[in-house]
């Protein structure tokens, strides 16, 4: 019997497609946004995304080795996908040793404390990211302005654009072609529209993620946007929406499995983001919006599973 039944932790894809499969398509599809993060930010930027990775594999090697005892699982690339994305949710201009900290908070307490991959409950990187957020939050607030380059930055700082409309503030500095593009200050991911679009046709194209969740994100944002009388467009392009509806809400793990439970937790994502960003005291909402989800995901697993018979095989067993 043991040979016949295996038991192993999600995501369980009933294709040849491998976890490392997955994982090396996601971080593909991440490298546009990369290239972007590195044109726009220089050097500090790839700093960062060298400190963020390499520390999150060392984490990750040294709890399997030494703690946990158990074969190593760095091959899997989801410690490599964890760094990249932490990067890409954090200023250029974050000091390194603070990087560090939120990639051993995302591996070791968001990810291998729950058992290592398949078993979290809540995004790794985002958990990184709202942990450094909340310890550090003016270094978090910081944001340097694009540099344009593959050179040193210059260190200037501005507001972002949901920054400037939380303050009452005009974005007419901003011209849409600037927030398409990414000529913005922001995070490192949350600065080109067009290089995570690029990686979202990527991913649809590969299957590795369906259109349910980002749809689902996208319609509830502009269900809250059109109520409060809030320009939909500005919203998808500015902070960290795009970057969190393509690579974090998706995550196998902490997403619902069926497309139903998708659609509910995609469209609630986007009306908490919203809410935040119009009604709350912080300009983003996005990171709290995708952990908050991804601790209802259980109960969206439990009562939107598909039938276990069609409707002809219930009557079928009623007869």
């Amino acid at each position: 019997m043991s040979e016949l039944l295996k038991f192993s932790p999600s995501p369980h894809i009933h294709t040849s497609r491998t976890t490392p499969g997955a994982m090396a398509h996601v971080l593909i599809a991440l490298v546009p946004a990369v290239f972007c993060a590195l044109y726009f930010f220089g050097l500090p930027a790839l700093w960062v995304l060298l400190v963020s990775i390499s520390t999150c594999v060392a984490t990750e090697w040294l709890i399997t080795k030494y703690m946990l005892r158990r074969p190593l699982s760095i091959n899997d690339y989801s410690a490599v996908l964890t760094g990249v994305l932490l990067a890409l949710n954090l200023p250029s201009n974050l000091p390194l040793w603070m990087v560090a900290v939120g990639a051993v908070i995302a591996i070791g307490i968001a990810k291998m404390a729950f058992g290592g991959l398949g078993c979290n409950i809540f995004n790794p990187a985002l958990v990184g990211r709202v942990f450094l957020f909340i310890s550090f939050s003016a270094a978090m607030s910081t944001w340097p302005l694009p540099d344009a380059g593959f050179g040193d930055a210059d260190g200037a700082t501005g507001a972002t654009i949901l920054s400037l409309v939380k303050m009452g503030q005009s974005t007419a500095e901003f011209t849409p072609q600037d927030m398409i593009l990414g000529n913005m200050g922001g995070s490192m991911g949350e600065v080109s529209a067009v290089a995570i679009l690029i990686g979202l046709v990527y991913l649809l194209v590969t299957k590795v993620v369906s259109w349910h969740i980002p749809g689902a994100i996208l319609l509830g944002l502009a269900f809250i946007d059109i109520m409060a009388g809030y320009p939909v467009g500005i919203d998808i392009v500015s902070g960290g929406f795009l970057l969190g509806a393509v690579f974090m809400a998706t995550d196998y793990v902490t997403s619902p499995m069926t497309k139903r439970g998708m659609l509910f937790y995609g469209f609630m994502i986007g009306v908490i983001t919203a809410s935040i960003r119009r009604w709350g005291i912080y300009p983003e909402g996005m990171s709290f919006a995708i952990l908050i989800m991804n601790g209802a995901t259980p109960l969206i697993n439990r009562h939107m599973r598909p039938s276990r018979f069609s409707p002809r095989q219930r009557k079928e067993v009623a007869v």
